[in-house]
């Protein structure tokens, strides 16, 4: 039997696809160990190849005690962070686009940041005075927690009354975002002088925050959530053909999307509690994996996450390069780079 035709035809057509796809994911993670190394050797002091790989080689009690103490308390702890949170931010923007069928849709859509904000500003603000069972130096983190899933469970609460739709979603979601963005402005101009300066650097988003705790606290929460997402892989990318295509083949849509909510809620605060808010990102992370695999979440979601982790990754080089002295939060370098690259989205959008 021949077995020439269109199948054969078809089936080599998807492992050359298939080849394509993994050699991106692999390039995309080259790439990142690259800038992870290039990250590591930059910095106010620096530190040339050959250090860095003496001191990673000796250890945390090496005997250069300084470098020991600058790349395993300072650099690492910084750069590890970056990872979590960019690979954190890249999948909650594609799995957010992906259920609100919205292509400038991120994690903060629904109000997560702003309900981020609002918790560590009343920390700041009120600090021990709120009388909660966490150590002093974990009060911020932790209400910023606590009020990301605040406002998650009011999102939650209007999906469950009206439904699950993309509409009601962003319509609640930005109903959240501007009740806590009121409420951060009014204990912004509450705050003291002393206080509204330390407000105002924890929005801007700096992994200066970053310490083992946070790194360990976030990757645990970010690793729980991998099973989830991978549970989800096939359903996401059935709804990507559309609404009616997804429901015709038996998936349920509302409890599609209000699953794939609380993960992505997760994801944003496991990233937005230890480092402040981080634009940009989850919005334009997702767009540059779907240009390079298409929209097989089967890929899509790895490369959103590596993508995610390489826009932060060169972010922190770039802050730490423009300023030799103290390095420029982060949020301020991904707000800056992320508005042309947000134009562009913009513009592709309108061609399609």
């Amino acid at each position: 039997m021949s077995l020439s035709g269109p199948a054969p035809a078809a089936s080599t057509a998807w492992r050359a696809r298939a080849r394509y796809r993994g050699a991106a994911l692999a390039v995309a993670l080259l790439a990142l160990c690259a800038l992870v190394l290039v990250d590591l050797m930059t910095g106010p002091s620096g530190m040339s190849a050959h250090d860095l790989w003496r001191t990673a080689l000796s250890g945390p009690q090496g005997a250069d005690r300084a470098a020991a103490a600058i790349l395993f308390q300072i650099r690492l702890p910084q750069t590890v962070m970056s990872l979590i949170v960019g690979g954190a931010l890249g999948l909650a923007g594609l799995m957010m686009q992906t259920i609100l069928a919205n292509p400038l849709a991120s994690p903060f859509t629904l109000g997560f940041s702003a309900a981020a904000g609002f918790g560590a500003a009343l920390a700041l603000m009120f600090g021990s005075a709120l009388a909660l069972p966490v150590p002093g130096w974990l009060l911020t983190p932790a209400c910023a927690f606590a009020s990301t899933l605040l406002a998650t469970v009011l999102v939650w609460v209007v999906s469950r009354l009206k439904g699950s739709a993309p509409e009601i979603l962003v319509l609640a979601g930005i109903s959240v975002l501007f009740f806590f963005q009121s409420l951060q402005s009014l204990v912004q101009f509450m705050a003291s002088p002393e206080v509204l300066q330390q407000i105002v650097f924890w929005l801007f988003g700096s992994l200066l925050k970053a310490n083992w705790t946070a790194v360990k606290v976030s990757g645990v929460i970010v690793a729980l959530c991998l099973p989830f997402i991978a549970r989800e892989t096939w359903a996401l990318t059935t709804l990507r053909m559309g609404e009616a295509n997804a429901e015709s083949l038996g998936l349920d849509t509302d409890a599609l999307r209000r699953r794939v909510f609380l993960i992505t809620a997760a994801l944003t605060a496991a990233a937005v509690s230890f480092t402040g808010t981080i634009g940009f990102v989850g919005l334009i992370a997702p767009h540059v994996a779907r240009a390079i695999v298409g929209e097989d979440h089967r890929y899509a979601l790895p490369l959103a996450a590596i993508t995610g982790a390489v826009i932060l990754s060169s972010a922190s080089v770039a802050a730490k390069l423009l300023s030799t002295g103290a390095a420029i939060p982060v949020g301020i370098v991904t707000a800056i780079a992320g508005i042309p690259m947000l134009a562009l989205v913009i513009l592709k959008h309108k061609e399609t």
